[in-house]
């Protein structure tokens, strides 16, 4: 939705459903760079906003986008019209900037839809309990179309994204990168959260709890091109589905990368119940997120290191955090190194098969890249190594497990 030409593009490619035979609820975010405007206004108003006044102003963006579509789709001879989060409503729990999608009433909408009316609804935004606008979070768009999926029993939920699908590894790292026709729900969970930008964690956790099919798909067509129904995405499902397709069950799914992690080192901790407690229960009140965890071996003195992650944006707050705990904790030195990055290895296929990590171990160590720490899923192993090393590690991952396509156009 980066235009005024986008919006047509899109227009067209819901058109196109409608006139298939299906009834239509189209989701919208805002225009490409919108938000991040949006959220500069409000802190040039204050810089200690009032998170409720920030979300009445951040879901504007995506008021204008779905009026605009709306409009688009009027001028081609559809019956369409918008739906904003409060008229449906959609009712959200917690915090604003940050609510969670509790349900969707959704009689009047599937009423409209039957009548042949598309439904365009801003994503991002919903209700609170005190009649407030809310906001998801960002990202919060991908939520709300399998929110409202789930809400009014769509046979898929289709979302439309700047890449063409779920690749084995990222094509611009690996030109032999394939796209997956099928992955299901925990694979593309565990490959959003360690770093595929391909769908949101919230959306895929959302789309698992209520069964939602979800396909990914390129925004980025030709008007020209085939509905939905007839072109070559992803397709997220559950494991009774992919069970049913009959499909030879690969053993990796795909290589993910992550550079936005850093490293922290504590030296010399007191190895003793309660001392890791004392670190990490600072960091969670804070609501920073700790990933791989690795406690050393104690020393003659009582003492270990405790090496851990967190995201790169936090490292700052989390070396203030500690050094104010220094005395309660009782560390020596905190080193830190944000020159790192997280390499992951996902599949179901894990569940079944052996040897998984071996094989990434012995890949890695043949290339001379050192793995500074491990950590571990029924469907994912994680490593981290220097950053510079990135590309060479997926690289020699994608064709070590054999994803690589037979050629390039493949």
């Amino acid at each position: 939705m980066a235009g005024t030409e986008r919006i047509r593009r899109v227009a067209n490619i819901v058109r196109k459903q409608q006139a298939a035979g299906h009834e239509v609820a189209v989701v919208v975010s805002a225009m490409a760079g919108e938000t991040d405007r949006l959220v500069t206004f409000c802190r040039e108003a204050n810089p200690l906003y009032d998170p409720a006044e920030y979300d009445v102003v951040v879901a504007s963006g995506e008021q204008v986008t779905s009026g605009l579509l709306a409009l688009t789709l009027q001028a081609m001879g559809c019956k369409a019209r918008s739906w904003l989060g409060w008229q449906l409503p959609v009712h959200t729990e917690g915090a604003h900037a940050k609510a969670r999608v509790r349900d969707i009433e959704s009689n009047a909408l599937l009423a409209s839809m039957a009548e042949g009316k598309i439904a365009v609804i801003p994503g991002f935004q919903g209700l609170s309990d005190d009649g407030r606008v809310t906001t998801l979070g960002r990202g919060g768009s991908d939520t709300s179309a399998v929110a409202v999926a789930a809400a009014i029993h769509a046979d898929r939920c289709d979302i439309y994204t700047d890449v063409d699908g779920v690749y084995t590894t990222d094509p611009r790292i690996v030109a032999r990168a394939r796209k997956q026709k099928y992955v299901t729900y925990e694979e593309m969970l565990e490959l959003a959260s360690v770093g595929a930008k391909v769908l949101q964690t919230r959306s895929v956790s959302l789309a698992m709890k209520e069964g939602v099919r979800v396909q990914v798909l390129s925004s980025f067509i030709d008007d020209d091109a085939p509905p939905a129904d007839n072109l070559p995405g992803t397709m997220i499902v559950s494991d009774e589905e992919m069970e049913g397709l009959e499909m030879e069950r690969q053993l990796v799914t795909g290589i993910a990368h992550d550079k936005n992690e850093a490293k922290v080192i504590l030296t010399r901790v007191p190895d003793k119940p309660g001392a890791v407690a004392h670190i990490f229960t600072p960091l969670a009140d804070a609501s920073i997120n700790v990933d791989m965890i690795i406690q050393n071996v104690g020393r003659e003195k009582g003492e270990t290191d405790v090496t851990f992650t967190v995201p790169q944006a936090d490292l700052a707050r989390t070396q203030a955090l500690l050094e104010a705990k220094r005395d309660e904790i009782g560390f020596n030195r905190v080193i830190t190194d944000s020159k790192v990055a997280k390499i992951s290895v996902v599949g179901v296929g894990m569940k079944s098969h052996a040897g998984v990590a071996a094989t990434m171990f012995r890949a890695l160590a043949e290339r001379g890249i050192n793995v500074q720490a491990i950590s571990t899923s029924e469907i994912k192993v994680s490593v981290l190594i220097d950053e510079d090393e990135t590309e060479l590690a997926v690289r020699v991952l994608h064709t070590a497990y054999g994803l690589d396509a037979p050629d390039v156009a493949a």
